[in-house]
């Protein structure tokens, strides 16, 4: 059986063992990783998706973080000009080798998603899920951006937590300095 993959902006054909040097993907070395966009199922049955195949993913153990060759870039304007100029890089790849390839029931959480890792993932989503249900504390008069964070910092990520502050839990607050016009605002907000 083999698998078309995307990912990069490139197709791979892909089969179980195979080694391959894609772009840089964001894992270490050891870690496991899924791609989720999968073109084509091929083998007995072969499955076309439009674009992509439901519940397909191709799981690959990531080997190394590497250099592609030097690609050298070379201008040279002709005649009166007399200029040269040459630029060159190696482009960051990332050499996996694929363990296994999913018909169905593939996790749609992205490139980093591994089964393993997804008991972790769902302990860490429980916080994300409370972090979701958060107030956008920026909508309080003299709050921006860097004060909402240092808010977040110090346990504070709703109206109601601001407006439940004590004048004593205010000044133990160190990371930001609370003005009492940000409790009142948060106190209405609260409300409705």
């Amino acid at each position: 059986m083999f698998a078309v993959l995307k990912t990069g902006g490139k197709q791979y054909k892909v089969q179980a063992g195979d080694t391959l040097r894609v772009e840089k993907l964001a894992a270490d070395a050891g870690e496991t990783v899924q791609f989720n966009d999968i073109l084509m199922l091929g083998g007995d049955a072969p499955v076309v998706g439009a674009p992509f195949v439901d519940g397909a993913a191709v799981q690959a153990e990531v080997i190394d973080q590497i250099k592609g060759e030097k690609v050298i870039h070379f201008v040279k304007r002709r005649r009166k000009h007399s200029s040269k100029r040459t630029k060159g890089h190696r482009q960051k790849l990332t050499l996996v080798r694929i363990t296994e390839i999913l018909t169905s029931g593939a996790d749609k959480s992205g490139v980093k998603a591994a089964p393993a890792a997804a008991k972790a993932e769902a302990k860490a989503e429980a916080p994300a899920a409370a972090a979701a249900a958060a107030d956008d504390l920026t909508k309080l008069n003299g709050v921006g951006p860097a004060a909402a964070k240092k808010l977040a910092e110090a346990g504070i990520e709703s109206f109601a937590a601001l407006a439940a502050l004590s004048d004593e839990q205010i000044a133990a607050i160190e990371t930001v300095k609370v003005k009492p016009e940000w409790v009142e605002q948060a106190k209405e907000l609260a409300q409705g």
